[in-house]
């Protein structure tokens, strides 16, 4: 598994301590997120303007773009997807693990992780590719979800859009652990410490027009997030 190595653009300068480099820990990160946000430079009537959109997405490793794809689940009719394919993007995922009380409000901070991906990225339009990618989008909220499905309609399809991003010019943070105080203040009478955080699923509902208990795959997945 290669190292991260960010470029110019994707170098951490500020907390640079806290940069990771193993490549490995980048995809753990982004097999346990759920949504990216995508930055793009939207132009409309002669003005341009930047919008950052929450999407769904999945990651193939090894996908036919540099060092393994990032995909990114769209709208065709979105205003924002021509814009997106002009230029260079930026996608970032973040998870929240723990809140951080320090002795100073200057020292409180968040446990994270978080990817930042910047690429020119490419309509997917190849039919295999594309329905292999939607197949993983899927896959990736509820793992095994993607067999049970029927197939996509035309209508569906003509509708779906996907973005491919090359995962090679990426950088990735993490902060774990309890505050790190100035000396002066240890002795102070301040709580410091940091609260863990996670997500946990609740028990699957039901639709009320849905026959039978929550399947094999959906149970899984709550089990998963218990």
């Amino acid at each position: 598994m290669p190292t991260l190595s960010p470029t110019r653009r994707t170098t951490v300068t500020r907390g640079a301590d806290r940069a990771i480099r193993e490549r490995d820990r980048m995809l753990a990160l982004l097999g346990d997120a759920l949504v990216a946000h995508l930055g793009v430079v939207v132009s409309r009537d002669g003005t341009s303007h930047p919008v950052v959109l929450p999407t769904a997405f999945a990651v193939d490793p090894d996908g036919p773009d540099a060092d393994g794809t990032l995909y990114l689940h769209g709208s065709s009719g979105a205003g924002w997807l021509r814009s997106a394919l002009a230029s260079d993007v930026c996608v970032t995922v973040t998870e929240l693990d723990g809140l951080v009380a320090a002795r100073s409000a200057f020292h409180h901070s968040m446990n994270y992780r978080s990817a930042v991906i910047i690429g020119r990225p490419r309509l997917v339009d190849d039919p295999d590719e594309r329905a292999r990618a939607l197949d993983l989008i899927i896959d990736h909220m509820i793992p095994g979800r993607a067999t049970t499905l029927r197939a996509s309609t035309r209508k569906e399809l003509a509708a779906t859009a996907v973005l491919a991003v090359p995962l090679r010019e990426a950088s990735m943070k993490e902060r774990a652990g309890g505050p790190v105080d100035d000396p002066e203040d240890v002795g102070g009478t301040a709580w410091a410490g940091h609260i863990p955080l996670r997500r946990v699923a609740l028990p699957p509902v039901t639709a009320p027009d849905a026959q039978g208990e929550a399947p094999a795959d959906v149970r899984r997945r709550v089990e998963a997030l218990a």
